[in-house]
């Protein structure tokens, strides 16, 4: 079964992670989506949660981070 592409076209990079704040995904797996098997689809896909906390960490102010 075909893996469907987490973009919810808010396409913007964070500078500190490189994930896009839209669907967490790095600006390569973005453009190599189509291209990605299944079995690797399914991988950035359960890399989600722990991208979502590594960007929320970020957007954080450092002092709160400690």
């Amino acid at each position: 079964m075909a893996v469907e592409s987490p973009c919810i076209a808010l396409c913007r990079f964070d500078g500190k992670t490189g994930f896009c704040t839209g669907c967490l995904r790095t600006l390569p797996e973005a453009r190599e989506w189509k291209k990605m098997t299944d079995h690797r689809r399914h991988q950035v896909i359960k890399e989600r949660p722990r991208r979502e906390k590594k960007l929320a960490q970020y957007a954080r102010p450092e002092k709160e981070r400690q």
